[in-house]
């Protein structure tokens, strides 16, 4: 799966489950207190959906192409998604508590491949 395709995907589902919340769930999220959580998800999960159009379209530029670590900082972002924002998706839905320590893995995730963005710049290129 190309790196845009993986942002299609994520902006898709990060507009539809804001809209979801907003509409759908509204009353569940007021009634639980969890409004805000359910906001938090979708912000990340948004932030990080254009984060990945970015690297997709770096990635398929001459200044990308071979870059190694372009595809690491998404699997990072992407997984952050899942983690953090999945979480905090299920936590706010009544799911178990198991969750709770899942969304700092999330979060060390994106922590991972902002980090994983300098070297990205450097230009280093596959082997």
């Amino acid at each position: 799966m190309t790196i845009i395709v993986l942002s299609a995907a994520a902006g898709f589902t990060g507009v539809g489950l804001g809209a979801f919340g907003a509409h759908g769930l509204q009353d569940i999220l007021q009634g639980s207190g969890h409004t805000q959580t359910w906001r938090t998800a979708v912000d990340y999960h948004l932030i990080h959906a254009l984060g990945l159009l970015a690297l997709g379209v770096w990635r398929s530029s001459a200044a990308g192409d071979g870059n190694r670590w372009i595809p690491r900082v998404a699997t990072a972002w992407a997984l952050g998604i899942v983690f953090f924002s999945g979480s905090l998706y299920g936590l706010s839905l009544g799911g178990p508590g198991i969750l709770g320590p899942v969304t700092p893995v999330g979060g060390l995730c994106f922590l991972a491949g902002w980090a994983m963005l300098a070297p990205a710049a450097g230009g280093e290129r596959k082997e």
